[in-house]
């Protein structure tokens, strides 16, 4: 399987092969600060203060050198981060190719049509019910927060590249189907769907309408997965013992880098600080670390991680061979 065909536009084959610690940073997650206006029931937010705005700058600044070509920028909620739209202002001087905002949809249009402005062409909202009354509860408990969240959407949708996330829970997960229509409905360009639980094969039995998964690569990768019994999270035995994507891929929190945004959410330990020998030290930690001994990695680990790692892995022993 070629990874261009899982979807996700920061994988390919051609990414594998080059990977290193002289290639471009590929994708730079950036956390700006733990608040949030919604009490979402299955959140694994972390982080303390906002991050201040000058450190945020130095970060970016650090990562553009290095030829970054996708960055994110996360949260708790990015848009409550008082100086978002200066941030990607400032990222998109960078050469960056994506700028990409993860978001639960409920700022105003108008800052939306800000960040757009501004330079951000990749939005991730969050959506995961289908009616006002359950959207407004997964929101925890936010009147009218359903309503906001579905309009943005739809704007946004018209105006840059928009996918949805949707957590699947025991709650919801009876109608995955109808949510699904709805975001497609809204018109975005992709769907991501995740089951909340740590052990996702209860959802086994969710069905997709096939029409929905021909539009959408990502989510057709994902149900099918779903759909085969293949853990959407977790390593299998066969999987590489070593994560390739740490080499060119970080999420940040203050100015500390971990593995990997899920690594960061799961309270695992960073590898290093922000700045010049960040690669280095990251290249070393994929070399060192055993995922499968990890418990974080080992119960963790999204799929799409894994193909790509195994990818990865099959591309170095080849290369290894060809030079004996």
């Amino acid at each position: 399987m070629k990874l261009e065909e899982i979807g996700f536009y920061t994988l390919s084959d051609a990414r594998v092969k080059q990977a290193g610690i002289n290639s471009p940073l590929w994708r730079c997650e950036l956390l700006l600060g733990a608040r949030c206006n919604f009490k979402c029931p299955y959140c694994r937010n972390v982080g303390g203060k906002d991050l201040p705005y000058e450190q945020a700058i130095t970060i970016v600044r650090e990562w553009g050198l290095q030829g970054l070509k996708n960055i994110r920028f996360s949260g708790g909620e990015p848009t409550l981060w008082p100086g978002l739209v200066n941030l990607v202002t400032f990222a998109a001087t960078q050469c960056i190719e994506r700028i990409a905002i993860s978001t639960n949809g409920s700022a105003s249009a108008d800052l939306y049509r800000q960040l757009v402005k501004a330079g951000a062409n990749d939005f991730s909202v969050s959506l995961d019910a289908c009616c006002a009354e359950d959207g407004d509860k997964m929101a925890g408990g936010v009147k009218g927060a359903w309503d906001v969240v579905v309009a943005n959407i739809r704007e946004l949708s018209m105006l840059t590249y928009t996918t949805v996330g949707i957590v699947l829970t025991e709650q919801n997960a009876s109608k995955t189907n109808d949510i699904i229509r709805l975001a497609h409905d809204l018109g975005v360009s992709d769907i991501r769907v995740i089951p909340a639980a740590q052990n996702g094969s209860w959802l086994e039995s969710v069905r997709v309408d096939a029409d929905l998964l021909k539009a959408h690569p990502v989510l057709k990768y994902r149900i099918k997965n779903m759909m085969t019994g293949t853990p959407v999270r977790g390593l299998r035995e066969t999987d590489s013992r070593r994560c390739g994507l740490v080499t060119d891929d970080m999420a940040t929190m203050d100015d500390k880098h971990y593995p990997c945004i899920i690594y960061l959410r799961e309270g695992g330990n960073h590898i290093g600080t922000i700045g010049p020998e960040m690669r280095r030290t990251r290249v070393q930690w994929a070399q060192d670390h055993a995922t499968h001994i990890d418990p974080i990695c080992s119960r963790n680990c999204l799929d799409v991680c894994r193909d790509y790692n195994n990818q990865f892995a099959a591309y170095s022993r080849r290369t290894h061979e060809r030079n004996q």
